[in-house]
Protein backbone atom coordinates (compact mmCIF):
# COMPACT_ATOMS: atom_id res chain seq x y z
CA UNK A 1 0.00 0.00 0.00
CA UNK A 2 1.40 3.35 -1.07
CA UNK A 3 0.28 6.78 0.11
CA UNK A 4 2.67 8.99 -1.85
CA UNK A 5 2.00 12.68 -1.20
CA UNK A 6 -1.11 11.90 0.84
CA UNK A 7 -1.69 14.15 3.86
CA UNK A 8 -2.43 12.26 7.07
CA UNK A 9 -3.48 13.47 10.52
CA UNK A 10 -3.01 10.99 13.38
CA UNK A 11 -4.29 12.07 16.78
CA UNK A 12 -2.46 10.67 19.77
CA UNK A 13 0.39 9.96 17.39
CA UNK A 14 3.38 10.32 19.69
CA UNK A 15 3.22 6.89 21.36
CA UNK A 16 1.90 3.36 21.06
CA UNK A 17 -0.67 2.65 18.37
CA UNK A 18 -0.66 6.22 17.07
CA UNK A 19 3.09 6.26 16.63
CA UNK A 20 2.98 2.94 14.79
CA UNK A 21 0.27 4.30 12.48
CA UNK A 22 2.25 7.48 11.77
CA UNK A 23 5.39 5.42 11.11
CA UNK A 24 3.64 3.13 8.64
CA UNK A 25 2.04 6.00 6.73
CA UNK A 26 5.36 7.85 6.47
CA UNK A 27 7.12 4.70 5.27
CA UNK A 28 4.46 4.42 2.57
CA UNK A 29 5.24 7.90 1.24
CA UNK A 30 2.74 10.08 3.12
CA UNK A 31 3.25 13.36 4.90
CA UNK A 32 2.07 13.04 8.47
CA UNK A 33 0.78 15.44 11.10
CA UNK A 34 1.42 13.89 14.51
CA UNK A 35 -0.99 15.26 17.09
CA UNK A 36 -0.15 14.95 20.78
CA UNK A 37 -1.72 16.14 23.99
CA UNK A 38 1.06 17.52 26.17
CA UNK A 39 4.13 15.26 25.93
CA UNK A 40 6.25 17.33 23.56
CA UNK A 41 9.33 15.22 24.24
CA UNK A 42 7.63 12.02 23.07
CA UNK A 43 6.17 13.76 20.03
CA UNK A 44 9.55 15.21 19.09
CA UNK A 45 11.15 11.78 19.36
CA UNK A 46 8.40 10.23 17.24
CA UNK A 47 8.61 12.70 14.37
CA UNK A 48 12.39 12.30 14.15
CA UNK A 49 11.98 8.63 13.32
CA UNK A 50 9.58 9.14 10.40
CA UNK A 51 10.79 8.42 6.90
CA UNK A 52 10.52 11.21 4.35
CA UNK A 53 10.14 14.93 4.87
CA UNK A 54 7.46 17.54 5.51
CA UNK A 55 5.97 15.98 8.63
CA UNK A 56 4.60 18.28 11.34
CA UNK A 57 3.55 18.28 14.98
CA UNK A 58 0.34 19.74 16.37
CA UNK A 59 -0.82 19.69 19.96
CA UNK A 60 -3.82 20.29 22.15
CA UNK A 61 -6.68 18.72 24.07
CA UNK A 62 -9.15 17.13 21.64
CA UNK A 63 -11.87 17.51 24.28
CA UNK A 64 -11.92 21.24 23.48
CA UNK A 65 -13.95 22.04 20.34
CA UNK A 66 -11.79 25.04 19.44
CA UNK A 67 -8.70 22.84 19.59
CA UNK A 68 -10.14 20.38 17.07
CA UNK A 69 -10.72 23.27 14.69
CA UNK A 70 -7.14 24.44 15.09
CA UNK A 71 -5.64 20.96 14.68
CA UNK A 72 -7.37 20.38 11.36
CA UNK A 73 -6.70 23.94 10.18
CA UNK A 74 -2.98 23.65 10.98
CA UNK A 75 -2.78 20.31 9.21
CA UNK A 76 -4.43 21.64 6.07
CA UNK A 77 -2.34 24.81 6.03
CA UNK A 78 1.03 23.22 6.78
CA UNK A 79 0.66 20.00 4.79
CA UNK A 80 -1.37 21.52 1.97
CA UNK A 81 -4.48 19.42 2.55
CA UNK A 82 -5.93 16.50 4.45
CA UNK A 83 -6.61 13.11 2.88
CA UNK A 84 -6.83 10.83 5.91
CA UNK A 85 -7.89 11.47 9.51
CA UNK A 86 -7.06 8.81 12.10
CA UNK A 87 -8.86 9.38 15.39
CA UNK A 88 -6.58 7.49 17.76
CA UNK A 89 -6.28 9.75 20.83
CA UNK A 90 -8.08 8.33 23.83
CA UNK A 91 -8.05 7.79 27.58
CA UNK A 92 -8.73 4.74 29.77
CA UNK A 93 -9.54 5.51 33.40
CA UNK A 94 -10.86 3.05 35.98
CA UNK A 95 -14.12 4.02 37.70
CA UNK A 96 -16.03 0.88 38.78
CA UNK A 97 -19.56 1.84 39.70
CA UNK A 98 -19.37 0.21 43.13
CA UNK A 99 -16.02 1.72 44.08
CA UNK A 100 -16.18 5.46 43.29
CA UNK A 101 -18.09 8.40 44.65
CA UNK A 102 -20.93 9.92 42.65
CA UNK A 103 -18.83 13.01 41.97
CA UNK A 104 -15.93 10.91 40.68
CA UNK A 105 -18.35 8.85 38.60
CA UNK A 106 -19.66 11.97 36.88
CA UNK A 107 -16.17 13.33 36.25
CA UNK A 108 -15.01 10.04 34.74
CA UNK A 109 -17.93 9.97 32.31
CA UNK A 110 -17.59 13.62 31.36
CA UNK A 111 -13.86 13.40 30.75
CA UNK A 112 -13.89 10.06 28.95
CA UNK A 113 -16.74 10.94 26.61
CA UNK A 114 -15.22 14.34 25.85
CA UNK A 115 -11.89 12.83 24.79
CA UNK A 116 -12.97 9.50 23.30
CA UNK A 117 -16.21 10.42 21.56
CA UNK A 118 -17.06 14.12 21.35
CA UNK A 119 -13.50 15.05 20.40
CA UNK A 120 -13.37 12.55 17.51
CA UNK A 121 -16.85 13.66 16.44
CA UNK A 122 -15.67 17.27 16.22
CA UNK A 123 -12.54 16.26 14.35
CA UNK A 124 -14.70 14.27 11.93
CA UNK A 125 -16.87 17.34 11.30
CA UNK A 126 -13.81 19.47 10.60
CA UNK A 127 -12.23 16.84 8.34
CA UNK A 128 -15.44 16.19 6.41
CA UNK A 129 -15.97 19.92 5.90
CA UNK A 130 -12.58 20.02 4.19
CA UNK A 131 -12.73 16.68 2.36
CA UNK A 132 -16.15 17.12 0.77
CA UNK A 133 -14.90 20.22 -1.03
CA UNK A 134 -11.53 18.75 -1.94
CA UNK A 135 -12.04 15.40 -3.63
CA UNK A 136 -12.95 13.17 -0.71
CA UNK A 137 -10.84 11.29 1.80
CA UNK A 138 -10.73 8.66 4.51
CA UNK A 139 -11.53 8.66 8.23
CA UNK A 140 -10.48 5.78 10.47
CA UNK A 141 -11.52 5.68 14.12
CA UNK A 142 -9.61 3.56 16.64
CA UNK A 143 -12.23 1.82 18.73
CA UNK A 144 -11.85 -1.13 21.12
CA UNK A 145 -12.87 -4.70 21.84
CA UNK A 146 -14.43 -3.20 24.97
CA UNK A 147 -17.19 -1.64 22.87
CA UNK A 148 -18.59 -5.14 22.34
CA UNK A 149 -17.68 -7.22 25.36
CA UNK A 150 -17.96 -4.50 28.03
CA UNK A 151 -15.50 -2.80 30.38
CA UNK A 152 -16.65 -3.45 33.97
CA UNK A 153 -13.91 -1.32 35.54
CA UNK A 154 -14.10 1.40 32.90
CA UNK A 155 -17.72 1.57 31.73
CA UNK A 156 -17.41 5.06 30.26
CA UNK A 157 -14.54 3.80 28.09
CA UNK A 158 -16.63 0.92 26.74
CA UNK A 159 -19.57 3.23 26.13
CA UNK A 160 -17.41 5.83 24.39
CA UNK A 161 -16.00 3.23 22.01
CA UNK A 162 -19.45 1.81 21.30
CA UNK A 163 -20.53 5.34 20.48
CA UNK A 164 -17.49 5.75 18.24
CA UNK A 165 -18.51 2.63 16.31
CA UNK A 166 -22.06 3.90 15.87
CA UNK A 167 -20.79 7.28 14.69
CA UNK A 168 -18.42 5.56 12.25
CA UNK A 169 -21.28 3.69 10.62
CA UNK A 170 -23.63 6.68 10.60
CA UNK A 171 -21.03 8.89 8.92
CA UNK A 172 -20.08 6.16 6.46
CA UNK A 173 -23.65 6.16 5.15
CA UNK A 174 -23.92 9.93 5.04
CA UNK A 175 -20.65 10.98 3.42
CA UNK A 176 -19.98 8.23 0.86
CA UNK A 177 -21.54 10.37 -1.93
CA UNK A 178 -18.78 12.92 -1.29
CA UNK A 179 -16.09 10.29 -1.83
CA UNK A 180 -15.37 10.10 1.92
CA UNK A 181 -15.06 6.61 3.37
CA UNK A 182 -15.21 5.92 7.10
CA UNK A 183 -14.15 2.83 9.04
CA UNK A 184 -12.91 1.70 12.42
CA UNK A 185 -10.49 -0.77 13.95
CA UNK A 186 -11.26 -2.37 17.30
CA UNK A 187 -8.14 -3.70 19.05
CA UNK A 188 -8.05 -5.83 22.16
CA UNK A 189 -5.03 -5.47 24.45
CA UNK A 190 -2.00 -4.01 22.67
CA UNK A 191 1.61 -3.70 23.80
CA UNK A 192 1.50 0.00 24.70
CA UNK A 193 2.33 2.20 27.66
CA UNK A 194 -1.39 2.51 28.42
CA UNK A 195 -1.72 -1.28 28.78
CA UNK A 196 1.63 -1.94 30.45
CA UNK A 197 0.29 -1.70 34.00
CA UNK A 198 -2.03 -4.64 33.33
CA UNK A 199 0.28 -6.62 31.06
CA UNK A 200 3.24 -6.34 33.44
CA UNK A 201 1.11 -7.11 36.50
CA UNK A 202 -0.20 -10.33 38.02
CA UNK A 203 -3.02 -10.56 35.46
CA UNK A 204 -0.73 -10.21 32.44
CA UNK A 205 -0.44 -13.89 31.62
CA UNK A 206 -4.20 -14.37 31.87
CA UNK A 207 -4.74 -11.47 29.47
CA UNK A 208 -2.29 -12.95 26.97
CA UNK A 209 -4.02 -16.31 27.16
CA UNK A 210 -7.33 -14.76 26.14
CA UNK A 211 -6.08 -15.15 22.57
CA UNK A 212 -5.27 -18.57 21.07
CA UNK A 213 -2.05 -16.92 19.89
CA UNK A 214 -1.00 -16.60 23.53
CA UNK A 215 -0.10 -12.93 23.25
CA UNK A 216 -1.54 -9.47 22.76
CA UNK A 217 -1.34 -7.36 19.62
CA UNK A 218 1.64 -5.35 18.53
CA UNK A 219 0.94 -1.68 17.64
CA UNK A 220 2.11 -2.41 14.10
CA UNK A 221 -0.69 -4.96 13.67
CA UNK A 222 -3.30 -2.35 14.47
CA UNK A 223 -1.56 0.07 12.11
CA UNK A 224 -1.78 -2.49 9.31
CA UNK A 225 -5.58 -2.58 9.61
CA UNK A 226 -5.75 1.22 9.64
CA UNK A 227 -3.70 1.48 6.47
CA UNK A 228 -5.93 -1.06 4.74
CA UNK A 229 -9.04 1.02 5.44
CA UNK A 230 -7.23 4.14 4.21
CA UNK A 231 -5.99 2.51 1.02
CA UNK A 232 -7.25 2.81 -2.52
CA UNK A 233 -9.44 -0.19 -3.23
CA UNK A 234 -10.99 -0.36 0.23
CA UNK A 235 -13.86 1.97 -0.61
CA UNK A 236 -16.53 -0.75 -0.45
CA UNK A 237 -15.41 -1.56 3.08
CA UNK A 238 -16.76 1.78 4.28
CA UNK A 239 -18.67 1.37 7.53
CA UNK A 240 -16.54 -1.64 8.49
CA UNK A 241 -15.26 -2.24 12.02
CA UNK A 242 -12.19 -4.49 11.89
CA UNK A 243 -11.47 -6.55 15.00
CA UNK A 244 -7.76 -6.75 15.85
CA UNK A 245 -7.92 -8.88 18.97
CA UNK A 246 -6.34 -12.21 18.05
CA UNK A 247 -9.69 -14.03 18.34
CA UNK A 248 -9.79 -13.16 22.05
CA UNK A 249 -13.37 -12.00 21.57
CA UNK A 250 -15.54 -13.13 18.67
CA UNK A 251 -18.75 -11.27 17.96
CA UNK A 252 -21.59 -12.42 15.73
Amino acid sequence: MRFDQKKILVTGGSRGIGRAIATRFAAAGAQVAIHYGSNHEAAGAAIKTLEGTGHILCSGDVAEPETTQRIVRETVEKLGGLDVLVNNAGIFEAHPVDDVTFDDWQLAWQHTLAVNLTGPANLCWQAIDHMRHNGGGRIINVSSRGAFRGEPRCPAYGASKAGLNAMTQSLAQRVAPYGIFVGAVAPGFVETDMASKVLDGPDGDAVRQQSPLGRVAKPEEVAHAVLFLASAGAEFSTGTIIDVNGASYLRS
